[in-house]
């Protein structure tokens, strides 16, 4: 198994910048494709960016492309989520999300193993 730690998000205001953070552990986390998905409240769980294993592909919404930069260290079991020039639309509890594959894959179905979240909000 794999367990999965968030943390930074915040409040912020529009046009500012968070960086969130995955904590891996368990399993060799490079062993794992990663994801982040965020949830908005009324709204389903929505894929936000992709990772692959060694991160050589990267996968991102349209919502989110050119302000969000998703990285990954394996030699600290951890995956990044740069995010500038947040939106308040960007408002969410952001979820990271692990699967044993080499593939960037947009569907929550597809990952084994998920964080318990963390809110950001940004404000107008």
């Amino acid at each position: 198994q794999v367990q999965l730690v968030e943390s930074g998000g915040g409040l912020v205001q529009a046009g500012g910048s968070l960086r969130l953070s995955c904590a891996a552990s368990g399993r060799t986390f490079s062993s794992y494709s990663m994801g982040w998905f965020r949830q908005s409240p009324g709204k389903e769980r929505e894929f936000v960016a992709a990772i692959s294993w060694g991160a050589s592909y990267t996968r991102y919404a349209d919502s989110v492309k050119g302000r969000f930069t998703i990285s990954r260290d394996n030699a600290k079991n951890t995956m990044y989520l740069q995010m500038n020039n947040l939106k308040p639309e960007d408002t969410a509890v952001y979820y990271c999300a692990a699967l044993p594959s080499r593939y960037t894959l947009t569907a929550l179905k597809f990952y084994d193993y998920w964080g318990q979240g963390t809110q950001v909000t940004v404000s107008s």
